[in-house]
């Protein structure tokens, strides 16, 4: 056992449980995955989860405990290990499933899935996951919540609506529904309140969302989610990896000359960065600018509005992080001539 090179744990994480595949890599026999258990995603599973790997496993060596960054349901997971000294790493979801068809697996399941998790962390280079700062912790709690109380007012609204449309309203629901829509106000108006407070105690924070917002369409709650959402671009290494984040990536299906499926996007990520980047570019379209005309552009070639949009959202969620990496602000001048570039790398590669 002593040319023994790496140990790895690889773990798909769900809401109640963690299925864990254990792997090692020697210099001899290259990858083995030995090891396959179920534990429940509480504290308890959490404790068996590392005894079973240490019974397991070399103490000499280091393991990785690697998993997907799958909603929040590995975040405690994440927290327990990492407080315990262990290496941990977070891998984005698309990149898991990049290298899963790279494999010879033809049936997916959680087995299969930690199995894929197990090998890829062993077969990279994998950075130790941080703990991010509790303010992002904070943002993305009180952005979240925020999102939710919209979706009830919303409907409480509709409610509303189609009661005030009746023959014969009942007041008594009228007037609850009404009060029910005033707490949601008066809710909401706290968190604001909490999330304007956590800005300006934070002197860098406040910096950074200045200078995002000078991107046309984008407010300082965009940026909030953005950067919450996304803890500060944590485990993002580029513009790519974070539209693949936010599920903004184009998705083509094309095999030979039969199969000629329409691109759409993945929607394979982050859905509340995708929520955030609607009205934003909603926004830019409607200023003049290179945004508008990009717009234009890509709606006189396809004709497809929606579609358009979109380019124009994965081109601000590019933006906001370019300008939190560079600190820089957003110069209009520099973007067109950006968007000019492309437009003639395109069509240079059409002819």
């Amino acid at each position: 056992m002593t040319n023994i090179a790496k140990q790895a744990v690889g773990i798909d994480v769900a809401q109640k449980e963690l299925v864990v595949s254990l792997g090692r890599m020697s210099h001899d026999t290259g990858i083995e995955i030995y090891g396959y258990k179920t534990f429940a995603n509480s504290i308890i599973g959490f404790k068996s989860l590392v005894s079973w790997v240490e019974k397991l496993s070399l103490d000499e060596l280091n393991v990785r405990y690697v998993m997907e960054a799958t909603g929040v349901y590995h975040e405690s997971l994440a927290y327990y290990l990492s407080d315990q000294g262990n290496q941990v790493s977070i891998v984005l979801p698309n990149k898991i499933s990049n290298y899963f068809r790279t494999l010879d697996i033809r049936t997916i399941t959680d087995k299969t899935a930690s199995q894929a998790i197990c090998r890829f962390a062993l077969e990279r280079r994998l950075e130790d996951w941080q703990q991010p700062k509790k303010m992002y912790r904070m943002l993305k709690q009180l952005t979240r919540e925020r999102d939710q109380l919209i979706v009830e007012r919303t409907a409480l609204k509709n409610q509303m609506h189609a009661e005030l449309s009746e023959a014969f309203p009942n007041q008594s629901s009228v007037k609850r529904l009404f009060e029910r829509i005033e707490l949601i106000n008066r809710h909401e108006l706290e968190i604001k309140t909490e999330l304007s407070r956590t800005v300006k105690e934070d002197a860098e924070l406040s910096k950074k969302i200045s200078l995002i917002t000078t991107i046309p369409g984008v407010g300082k709650l965009t940026a909030l989610i953005v950067l919450a959402e996304t803890n500060g671009f944590e485990l993002i290494k580029s513009k790519k990896q974070l539209i693949g984040y936010s599920g903004l990536d184009v998705k083509v299906k094309d095999s030979g000359t039969s199969v000629k499926g329409k691109p759409r996007i993945s929607k394979r990520g982050n859905r509340h960065l995708r929520k955030t980047m609607h009205m934003p570019a909603l926004a830019a379209i409607r200023n003049s600018g290179p945004h508008k005309d990009m717009f234009v552009r890509l709606v006189s070639g396809h004709g497809v509005k929606m579609k358009a949009a979109v380019a124009v959202q994965r081109k601000l969620l590019a933006l906001i992080y370019t300008i939190f990496k560079t600190e820089k602000p957003y110069d209009k001048n520099y973007e067109k001539s950006i968007i000019n570039k492309e437009i003639m790398v395109r069509a240079a590669t059409i002819k």
